[in-house]
């Protein structure tokens, strides 16, 4: 058994000593293995997997500017400063400065926004259907809608005619969206107050906006909690008697849920601070992302900032 240990040890020092010493005189770099000894390491080589899975670089956080169908684009500009359910190139009715931001002659220098947009009944908007409408009872089927006369209104066609996707704008499939399709119902707001001017020369102001996926689901989702941050404040009877602002952060999840609720800034009284949460817990939950939406996002929720101003 020593012998053997004894011998081992010579040959494995032995080996060691020849590899050591071709290594310095550069044997082995000029020694070139046979070709079937070449192959045969390639063989026992396994093979180099390259993922093919490409990560995709995230875009800069874009900015929601709500944008009017009367400076609605078809198409969407290379830079844009904000996303929305339309597109809109920055424009100005007169045109006298190179740039890419619009002049506008507003009060506020905070929310971009090229007018001002009062609050208004039908405002109450929130991202869910709308309530089923009762049917008449049988009686009042059997009587006629209009006495028979000369006069009388002929019976409007209740057939649903289908989309053909060949009109310049397809239609609304839901009441909430043909709301929000309406000028008159963009989201309440004050005209911002901006020094620029834009190149190109519109009817309106209007910024580089571009649509996107989950435009028209984000304007109903910030309607509804305008709106209820709106009603909160008008209960308390605020009359802007503290100015500042608050900054709030949640996930909205593909079933309309809103979770990880914090305030990460707050200039204000934590009463208003709550006020600010408590508008979009209070409306929540929302409507289901549609599957397209869904899709485009790629994860199952998404991280929102909102900033509230107080004046």
């Amino acid at each position: 058994m020593v012998w053997a240990l004894v011998i081992s040890v010579a040959v494995h020092l032995s080996a060691w000593g020849i590899y050591e010493g071709g290594e310095k005189l550069g044997v082995w770099r000029a020694w070139r293995a046979p070709a079937w000894l070449q192959k045969l390491a390639q063989l026992l080589t396994p093979p180099k997997v390259e993922s093919v899975f490409v990560k995709k670089e995230a875009e800069p956080p874009l900015v929601f500017i709500d944008v009017s169908d009367a400076v609605a684009m078809p198409e969407p500009p290379k830079n844009a400063m904000g996303y929305s359910d339309k597109n809109s190139v920055a424009a100005n009715p007169d045109s006298n400065k190179d740039t890419n931001l619009p002049k506008i002659d507003g009060t506020q220098d905070k929310v971009p926004r090229t007018e001002t947009a009062e609050r208004k009944p039908f405002d109450r908007l929130m991202p869910t259907a709308p309530p089923e409408v009762d049917q008449p009872k049988e009686e009042e089927r059997a009587k006629p809608a209009n006495p028979a006369g000369d006069l009388n209104f002929s019976k409007p066609d209740t057939q649903l005619r289908p989309d053909t996707g060949t009109a310049e704008r397809t239609k609304p499939r839901t009441l909430t969206e043909a709301r929000l399709r309406n000028p008159a119902s963009q989201i309440p707001g004050e005209k911002m107050k901006q020094d620029a001017g834009a190149k190109q020369r519109g009817v309106a102001p209007s910024f580089d906006v571009k649509a996107t996926g989950f435009g028209a689901y984000d304007r109903a989702f910030i309607t509804a909690v305008s709106q209820r941050w709106f009603d909160l404040l008008e209960a308390r009877n605020y009359a802007g008697y503290q100015p500042g602002k608050v900054v709030v952060e949640f996930r909205l999840n593909y079933d309309g849920r809103i979770t990880e609720m914090k305030t990460v800034e707050n200039t204000v009284t934590d009463t208003l601070a709550y006020l600010c949460q408590k508008s979009v817990l209070d409306p929540a939950p929302f409507e289901k992302w549609p599957m397209e939406m869904r899709r485009m996002i790629g994860e199952d929720s998404r991280k929102i900032t909102f900033t509230f101003y107080y004046n």
